[in-house]
């Protein structure tokens, strides 16, 4: 795999993207938001979109750094390319009919500032969201839209819970 980011991503043309899969946090309502905003979009390119981390993800892209997925958004072409970051961004919309020119715009040196602050943006509310921490459904959190995060780890019933 050819790990792709910032100006890096300009000798795309050796290997013509004909698909991608975009790697998001399933647990992350900034993230489904986006998911469910680009699957309404019209593609010039095939936008594929599997939780990271997830066994469908571990088993399509076993040397892909998984752990790195949940920090970073990371989207893999089908010719093997990993864009990350700012150039993950920038290739996903570069994908989508309607935002290609603003991809263009985003990939010149003074666009990719202003998508990496964009970028950074995100990662800042996604992290002001949950304490800077982000809430796993294996670690006992749910989401109820109404109530927001709620922690029940294993091992509790009721009132009682077992403390290490």
């Amino acid at each position: 795999m050819t790990t792709v980011t910032g100006a890096d991503d300009r000798g795309a043309g050796r290997a013509p993207v004909r698909g991608l899969t975009v790697l998001y946090d399933a647990e992350c309502t900034l993230c489904t938001h986006l998911r469910d905003w680009l699957v309404r979009q019209p593609q010039l390119v095939p936008l594929e979109l599997i939780p990271a981390g997830s066994a469908e993800a571990r088993t399509r892209f076993p040397d892909l750094d998984h752990a790195a997925t949940f920090d970073e958004v990371t989207v893999v072409g089908d010719a093997g390319q990993v864009y990350r970051d700012t150039a993950a961004w920038i290739v996903v919309l570069w994908a989508l009919r309607e935002q290609r020119p603003l991809a263009h715009r985003l990939s010149t040196p003074a666009g990719a500032r202003l998508a990496r602050g964009a970028v950074l943006a995100a990662a800042r509310w996604r992290g002001a969201q949950w304490g800077g921490k982000v809430y796993r459904r294996a670690d006992g959190w749910t989401y109820d839209p109404g109530l927001g995060w709620i922690y029940d780890p294993a091992g509790c019933d009721g009132d009682a819970c077992v403390t290490g």
